[in-house]
């Protein structure tokens, strides 16, 4: 008998904006989505998949490697296998869907990272609307590597704050972020200097902002380790985070012992 559901929330994005004017291909890491997905499972949870249209998430290549395996290559054909061909991985719903059917009927909530979630989750109402619900009932709330920043869905204006981040006009950002539902929490997420990684060895380009610095702008007390790359997961209350794609098991296991923990309190 499964212990609840949790809910998975995916991107839709392939693109991401670029500060040369040609926007960059992006999508989900394989291991952010599969790891604690797997590891749900495992420890007697169901998965569900939804994302904004309801399509299947994009895998970005540059994670599609037993490199974000510990170069374990069974490893990763497992999880690759698991993402291709398992049910819970290909029969994705619409968020609306899922909104729509009841959000009580769910355990905690996840969502991935992979530089995509910073082109839609994050200023997607629908994501917003999950987020609050999860938030005002005190349930699991993970999020992973770049999939933290989705947590500003929840600001009343989330379009009009990331267009203040595209723009560069963090004042008017900081202000639209005021009332936002986890001003003052301790979070992680992919760290400036990573980013910076990311930006000269796969993009070849720079971004218009950093996801730490939108974070902060909005309220958020953010906690990033300095070496990078090396595992660092934040919980405080409700809120799970993870700084990278290594943060991939540490993030898995407190995820599950905070949906373990307020079963046993329910």
């Amino acid at each position: 008998m499964s212990k609840g559901k949790v809910l998975i929330v995916g991107s839709n994005a392939t693109r991401i904006e670029v500060r040369k004017g040609v926007a960059a291909p992006t999508g989900q890491y394989l291991n952010e989505t599969v790891v604690p997905a797997m590891a749900l499972v495992e420890a007697g949870y169901e998965v569900v998949l939804a994302t904004p249209n309801g399509d299947k998430p994009h895998i970005d290549p540059a994670s599609d490697s037993a490199g974000h395996f510990d170069g374990d290559q069974a490893a990763y054909e497992r999880a690759r296998a698991y993402f291709d061909t398992d049910p819970a991985m290909n029969q994705p719903r619409t968020l609306r869907s899922v909104i729509g059917e009841g959000l009580d009927s769910f355990a905690g909530v996840f969502v991935p990272g992979g530089q995509a979630p910073g082109v839609d989750l994050m200023q997607d109402a629908e994501l917003g609307v999950i987020l609050r619900h999860f938030h005002q009932r005190g349930k699991p709330t993970a999020l992973l590597c770049h999939g933290p920043i989705a947590v500003t869905a929840a600001i009343d204006d989330a379009k009009g704050f990331r267009a203040a981040l595209i723009a560069g006009d963090t004042a008017k950002a900081a202000q639209l972020a005021q009332g936002w539902q986890y001003a003052g929490y301790d979070m992680t997420v992919f760290s400036n200097t990573e980013e910076k990684v990311v930006e000269d060895k796969i993009l070849h380009d720079k971004l218009y902002f950093n996801v730490a610095d939108a974070l902060e702008i909005a309220g958020g007390k953010v906690m990033t380790n300095p070496v990078d790359f090396a595992p660092n997961v934040v919980e405080d209350r409700e809120l799970i985070t993870g700084q990278n794609p290594k943060s991939d098991h540490p993030l898995a296991a407190k995820l599950v012992a905070a949906l373990d923990r307020a079963l046993v309190a329910a």
